[in-house]
């Protein structure tokens, strides 16, 4: 038997649903998507599958809440033709081109210029969406992070890299959560008014400040500038949301219905400095009613180098570029495979397929 290019994983309540009435869009209230840049477009036509059609077949209001990438992707699902949008997004993602070594300027001045191709002019489709509510997450400095510079922020993360060590709950003292949330309502999650040891801002995203925010959500500290003063937000240096919400391990349960998680790996990571630190990994009632849906270890195994394309491609082909462009499109065109599997699984499910999250 050929193993499927997928793996699903289900919390209590989402598999007692599958189990009651099958995977129905209809159930489906909640989106998230991880940070991880380039890993996100090797699963590029699964996001087709459910924003392209799947989905839609089921109208109703959804929340998509993304750090990074996820952000991304989720403000190209939300365009009136976000196939189109999606597949644009990859492309001109997959065609960056830098020096060995580009300044963080350079490279926030390229994500800027990508990001205006794909939204300019499409602000009001994004946020004005019938069904999609979209939110992104950032962190806001503190301390010794409260602006961007040579040497304060290597220093200011490098501290917060030794106390997030100690506890994750100490990175709080050098950071803090920004919900920028769709202007017509914050996502479920936030029904408690603090849910960790973050404290975490909600600003109403509008035209002015969406791309700012789109940028600040993937600017990775010293890759790319921190992006200052964004209009609506509480004054301060704003960057990547994975630094605290790299797997978006959120308080789920207050969603009024299934998480559907199109992920690029069978776990969730809390944050983006728990990679290396395997006893971290998110658990418990949070995760109760989500369905997670991430290439498997057979799938993987096809792919250039047996791995999704990542960030450290870009050091690695640093003198091929033509090189790691085939081999993302490649991943990328495979990638419609999970697509297919995850299909046919909505429409049949097997759950001796489905392992516990």
């Amino acid at each position: 038997m050929t193993a499927s290019p997928i793996t699903i994983r289900a919390g209590a309540r989402a598999l007692q649903r599958i189990r009651e009435s099958g995977l129905d869009a209809a159930d489906v209230a909640l989106v998230p998507g991880a940070a991880g840049g380039p890993k996100g477009l090797g699963i590029a036509a699964l996001d087709h599958a459910i924003f392209g059609h799947w989905l839609p077949a089921k109208p109703r209001v959804r929340h998509l809440v993304g750090s990074s990438i996820g952000a991304w992707r989720f403000a190209a699902a939300c365009c009136d033709d976000p196939v189109d949008v999606l597949t644009r997004f990859a492309k001109g993602y997959s065609e960056q081109r830098y020096s060995l070594k580009p300044s963080a300027r350079v490279v926030s001045d390229s994500a800027r210029e990508l990001l205006k191709d794909l939204f300019a002019g499409r602000e009001a489709q994004i946020l004005g969406h019938r069904d999609y509510r979209l939110h992104m997450l950032a962190v806001r400095g503190r301390w010794p992070l409260r602006s961007d510079s040579k040497y304060r922020t290597p220093l200011g993360f490098g501290l917060a890299a030794l106390a997030n060590m100690v506890g994750r709950k100490h990175l709080a003292r050098f950071i803090e959560r920004t919900v920028f949330h769709d202007p017509r309502e914050r996502p479920p999650f936030l029904k408690l008014e603090r849910f960790d040891a973050f404290h975490t801002h909600t600003v109403a995203l509008d035209a002015r400040n969406l791309v700012e925010a789109l940028v600040a959500t993937a600017s990775i500290p010293i890759v790319l500038e921190g992006v200052a003063d964004i209009p609506d937000a509480p004054l301060g240096t704003y960057w990547d949301g994975g630094i605290i919400d790299y797997h978006l391990h959120l308080p789920y349960q207050h969603a009024d219905g299934l998480v559907l998680y199109p992920h690029f790996t069978d776990r969730i990571v809390p944050g983006w400095l728990d990679k290396p630190m395997p006893w971290r990994r998110a658990r418990g009632e949070w995760l109760d009613n989500v369905v997670l849906v991430a290439p498997s270890r057979e799938y993987l195994a096809t792919l250039p180098h047996g791995k999704l394309p990542d960030r450290g491609d870009f050091k690695s082909y640093a003198h091929d570029y033509d090189g790691r462009v085939k081999n993302w499109r490649f991943a990328i065109g495979e990638s419609g495979r999970l697509a297919e599997a995850f299909l046919a699984f909505a429409e049949k499910p097997d759950l001796s397929a489905v392992r516990p999250l």
